[in-house]
Formats: C-alpha cells, structure tokens, sequence
C-alpha cells in the first residue's frame, strides 16, 4: 500500500491539483464556485478516459491484463472522487440554493407537459447526475474487500458500469459545452478522451477476439 500511495495516489494528487489549479486561472469566471466546476469537469473526464484506456494498454504492449489493477483502480478513485467534487459544487452554479430546479421547472416556467426538465439544461444535469451515482457505486467498490465479497464475475460486471459512466459524462459534457457556447480547445479536450478511449477499447475488443480464435485454431 505504501508503494501505491507513493507510485499511483501522490503523483496523480499532485498531476490533479496541478491541472484543476491550471485551468481555474484560465477562467474568467467572477466566483470561485464556478471556475472549480469547470476545472474539476475536465480532470474527470480525462481520468475516466484514462481508466478505460488501461485494459486495452496492456494488451497493445503485451502486458499481463488482470481483473483489477492497481493502476487501473487507483485512477478510477481519483477520477470518481473529482466527478462527485463536480458534481456537489455544480449543484451550486446556475441556480445558487436551489439544486432541485436543476431537475424540474419552476413554478413561474408555464407550458411544459411534465414537471421533469426535458429541455437541453434538464439533460445535461440528468446525463451528470446518471454518471455520479455509477461513479459513486464504483468508487465504494474500489476495494479488495468487495472484490472478495462480490466474486471475480460479479465484481467485474459491476466494474463494467464504467463505460457507462464515461458515456453519460461525455454527453454532459458536451450538452453544456453547447449550451455555454464553450470555446473550440475545451470542446477538443473532451471530444479526445471520447475519441481516444473509444479507439483503445475497439483496439483492445479486437485484440481479445484474436487472441480467443488464436486458441481455438490450436486446439
């Protein structure tokens, strides 16, 4: 544990502030709340992108892709506790003191056929809410613990709520990049984690199926 925290969570706490530091000063935004919710949305996304780039990594360089790595994991606890920072600080930004109108229209907002929010703001903060619960539930099972409570089978298909996670971020990321009319370079940021997670996923699926047909012709 002593060599993760030295390897793994000091680096990428140090990478993370650094980055989160860096791109609050890029914004010229009046109130700390708001710049952190920008900053912290980014980092996120880009670890989360990085989770799922592991796997695949592995198998490209022709390394050993256990079940759960130390890597992979701990990427996934910095990725999941700077999404829940987003998402509580979001909570705060459009409509300070009132979260729950994130979700559903005032009562001055006439002319909608249900109270839920079904406009682009209502699907941004639906698609954000989605991904913080899947990341919330995977972070509390980042552990040995729950590995052993939850078997290998069992542990990994709840692992693989991930790429659920990355989806629904991604397309809350992009709704409010179109709703804030985002500048092209914080638009590029996470249509390239997208873009780039995707082709290492469909590198490592293809990797996989070559490597099962390999044993199956030598048996």
């Amino acid at each position: 544990m002593k060599q993760r925290w030295l390897r793994h969570h000091l680096p990428m706490a140090v990478a993370s502030a650094a980055a989160v530091a860096v791109l609050d000063c890029t914004r010229p935004y009046a109130d700390s709340i708001t710049r952190l919710s920008f900053a912290t949305a980014y980092v996120a996304v880009a670890l989360l992108a990085l989770t799922l780039m592991t796997g695949p990594w592995n198998l490209v360089t022709g390394r050993r892709n256990p079940v759960s790595s130390d890597l992979r994991r701990d990427l996934g606890i910095w990725a999941g506790a700077l999404a829940l920072v987003h998402t509580g600080v979001g909570q705060c930004v459009h409509l300070r003191g009132r979260p729950w109108l994130y979700y559903i229209y005032g009562p001055w907002e006439h002319g909608h056929w249900m109270p839920l929010r079904h406009d682009l703001f209502g699907f941004n903060n639906f698609t954000g809410l989605a991904s913080a619960i899947v990341v919330a539930l995977l972070l509390a099972t980042s552990s040995d613990w729950a590995l052993r409570r939850l078997g290998t089978p069992g542990w990994k298909r709840l692992q693989r709520w991930n790429y659920a996670a990355f989806v629904l971020a991604t397309a809350h990321g992009i709704g409010y990049q179109t709703m804030e009319k985002q500048k092209a370079q914080f638009v590029a940021v996470v249509v390239t984690c997208a873009v780039v997670a995707a082709g290492m996923q469909i590198t490592g699926f293809a990797l996989r199926r070559a490597e099962r047909q390999s044993k199956r012709v030598a048996r």
